[in-house]
Order: structure tokens, then C-alpha cells, then sequence
């Protein structure tokens, strides 16, 4: 049975560069180009549609860069592979540490561009087998949430808390509230340095909280900078709340 071709997406700001690794996938009959992309919230929203087995992405570019689209389309299910063609090699460690399975140098070479293909065609056959245990590198600056079939950048500096509900969380941002697929766990691991949790289900902006203040019924309230009502504050998360608002 003859294998289906490797659909692939082509991310880059230079309609050249886009032409040339059209030029080298179009000549090989195992390789579908699925479409093009000119940055990165371009290549989110098509990932989104096309569901490509392979992007090939440039990390220089305007708006979201190459490396911080890579670590989004890794938090899709099932992730694309990744493999970088830049300009630039001194990217390298951050593009494996944004789990790219490859890094070619522009302008690519044909031998170079099949090398890569064989080893996303392995890794995509041995996917199945195996766990993805490794955790993200480096906090991402963006969080993604979907909408109608395209994706949203929410920027991690404009959100004011984040609240589970149910099997999503919702993020409240200064542009105002959407929803994302992540564990609230996840985000607490990520981004630490800048949230902190208040309840089970509540991690808030450490610079969004104003004061804490107690009810007449004796709970604690978080007072935020930057929202019309607080948020209660568990007993549990208390102390350690006021000893993290006492030494930032």
C-alpha cells in the first residue's frame, strides 16, 4: 500500500524564501504542501485548519517569532513536527529546546530538506510508542485559545487571573475573558515567577493584587488592581499567599 504523502506547511515573512521550499517539496511526489503561512499567528490559525504533519518554520519574524510559535504548536493535539529554517544558526539550542526536530540553515539544500523529511517521517511512524514527558524549556509569552476554528494569542503581561471551569481554564486579560484547554497545574509550573495561586481553582497576576481583605463572614477577599469584583482566597492558600505577597 503506497504511504500518504507528507502534508507540510511553509512558514515564512519571504515570499522567496516561502518559493524556494515550495520549489524543492513540490518536486518529490511523498510531499503535499498543505499551504503557506507569512508569521506566526498566520501559522497557528493554519495548523488549526489544515492539521499539516509538518511545518517548516522560520524564526525571525514580525509579531509572534518562530520559537514561540514552535512551543504552541507543540501544546496542539497531535503536535505538527517542527523543523527551522532560518538565516541564522545561532538559534540552534533554542530551537531544540522548542523541541524541533531539525534546524536547516537557509538557502537549503535538496540533501539537507530530505535528511530532515526522514527523520520526521521517523519520529511521526514512532509517535504512538512513545511518552512526552519533557517539559517546556522556557515560559511561553503568549497563551493560545481557540476560536470558530482559528486561534487567539492572549500576551501572558495582559492577563489579570486565570479560574478552572471545568475541563478548560478561563483567562481574564485585559481584552477580556477566553478560554483555553490547559490544566491549571500546568500553568501554576509554567508560569510561577508570575502567578500566584489564591484558591484550588484560582491563580492570580502577583501584580494584579491590590490588598487582601477579610468579609464580615470572615473570609478572605483578593482585591485586583484591575477587576470590578475580588476573589475569594481558600484557607488552605492563605498563608502562603500572604508570606508571597510579604517577600516578591
Amino acid at each position: 500500500m503506497t504511504a500518504q504523502p507528507l502534508r507540510v506547511l511553509i512558514v515564512d515573512d519571504e515570499p522567496l524564501a516561502r518559493a524556494r521550499l515550495r520549489g524543492l517539496l513540490e518536486a518529490r511526489a511523498d510531499v503535499q504542501v498543505a499551504g503557506e503561512a507569512a508569521d506566526g499567528q498566520a501559522a497557528l490559525d493554519a495548523c488549526a485548519r489544515l492539521h499539516p504533519d509538518l511545518v517548516l518554520l522560520d524564526i525571525a519574524m514580525p509579531g509572534i517569532d518562530g520559537l514561540d510559535t514552535a512551543r504552541h504548536l507543540a501544546t496542539l493535539q497531535p503536535p505538527p513536527a517542527v523543523v527551522f529554517c532560518t538565516a541564522y544558526d545561532e538559534h540552534a539550542l533554542s530551537a531544540f529546546e522548542a523541541r524541533a526536530l531539525d534546524y536547516l540553515v537557509k538557502p537549503v539544500r535538496g540533501e539537507r530538506l530530505e535528511a530532515a523529511l526522514d527523520k520526521v517521517r521517523t519520529f511521526l511512524a514512532g509517535r504512538s510508542h512513545q511518552r512526552d514527558d519533557a517539559p517546556h524549556a522556557q515560559a511561553r509569552t503568549h497563551l493560545c485559545a481557540r476560536l470558530r476554528g482559528s486561534l487567539r494569542m492572549i500576551p501572558v503581561d495582559d492577563i489579570r487571573y486565570l479560574q478552572a471551569d471545568e475541563k478548560y481554564v478561563a483567562v481574564h486579560h485585559a481584552r477580556g475573558e477566553d478560554l483555553i484547554e490547559e490544566s491549571l497545574k500546568a500553568l501554576e509550573t509554567e508560569f510561577g515567577d508570575r502567578f500566584v495561586r489564591i484558591h484550588r481553582n484560582c491563580l492570580v497576576a502577583r501584580s494584579e493584587i491590590v490588598e487582601l481583605r477579610r468579609t464580615p463572614d470572615g473570609h478572605v477577599h483578593a482585591v485586583l488592581r484591575n477587576a470590578a469584583q475580588s476573589l475569594e482566597v481558600s484557607r488552605r492558600c492563605l498563608s502562603q499567599l500572604r508570606e508571597t505577597l510579604r517577600h516578591p
